[in-house]
């Protein structure tokens, strides 16, 4: 793994917005992005997701744009690898790691549901062997390979990193098996995220790998005060936010964050990738901004 002082601390930027004014939401994740960058995040990236009726920023054009707001830390997206086609996406990296600044971090999983693989004309029975093969031929080539008679151009400037979600047995293991690091779900709670990291690690053991990064997502709202924390997140969890347990949420002040944030690196997590949970833009941005706080006391002990 890379040398590192503390946990590093990503942004994962929501993708999905329910505005009057689609220009209002697309504008609202280049203003995170651009405080992601001032709070000196550690790096940067958008997920995927297809066929949704609400709107829902597709993350090859975003990132191209959030680039601009960007600086040289790495960044990347998260591909549905069975939703895409392998020489497309290929593309895509290739295109979007030669605008990046820094390293560029394929993140990439099976996916889930019905109306997604319906509306994309793809049997979700089979994502298990098209997520393999999709990985295999993107993998060879972004190095520069010809597969089947394909090629693509222009090829990353420098090798691509890939991080494979998984949160249940057989994917974690071929998490372990074929990703050079390994994405846990938002919604694990530390108790979960234990668990998941013995199988990881046990996994990693048996297939001889050695990761790059252990990263976990988590849906976060640091807030001015307790008495801030209260107003701004305690409405969104009481609401249910997104079916998860409450424990798997990051809710506090900037010392209490930290605080959680510490136990999932003492869990061996390298990397946080942190979405904000307010719906107010000026809530989160503020929460975004506060993250450096967080940052410098975790860097600090």
């Amino acid at each position: 793994m890379r040398d590192h002082t503390g946990v590093r601390i990503g942004v994962s930027l929501r993708s999905a917005y329910l505005v009057d004014d689609v220009r209002r939401g697309a504008g609202w994740m280049v203003e995170r992005a651009a405080a992601a960058r001032d709070a000196g995040l550690d790096s940067l990236f958008v997920g995927d997701h297809h066929a949704v009726p609400a709107p829902y920023y597709q993350n090859v054009p975003m990132l191209g744009r959030l680039l601009a707001e960007w600086n040289d830390n790495p960044c990347g997206a998260l591909f549905l690898l069975p939703l895409w086609h392998p020489v497309l996406l290929a593309e895509q990296v290739g295109t979007l790691a030669s605008v990046a600044r820094g390293r560029f971090i394929l993140e990439c999983a099976v996916g889930g549901g019905e109306e997604q693989f319906a509306g994309m004309g793809v049997d979700i029975k089979r994502r298990p062997s098209l997520f393999e093969h999709g990985l295999d031929v993107v993998r060879r080539l972004l190095a520069g390979e010809d597969v089947d008679g394909a090629r693509i151009a222009p090829i990353p400037p420098e090798p691509v990193e890939v991080w494979i979600g998984a949160s249940a047995p057989a994917p974690i293991d071929r998490a372990a098996r074929l990703g050079d690091g390994w994405l846990a779900n938002a919604d694990l709670t530390l108790e979960t995220a234990r668990d998941q990291m013995v199988l990881y690690r046990d996994a990693c053991e048996r297939h001889g790998r050695t990761p790059t990064a252990l990263a976990i997502r988590k849906d976060v709202y640091v807030g001015e005060s307790e008495a801030d924390v209260e107003a701004v997140a305690g409405p969104v969890i009481a609401a249910g936010y997104r079916g998860f347990d409450p424990g798997a949420l990051v809710v506090g002040t900037v010392e209490q964050v930290a605080e959680q944030f510490r136990a999932y690196e003492e869990l061996g997590f390298t990397e946080i990738s942190v979405r904000q949970l307010a719906d107010d833009q000026s809530a989160a941005l503020a929460s975004i901004h506060r993250l450096a706080e967080v940052k410098a006391l975790l860097n600090a002990t």
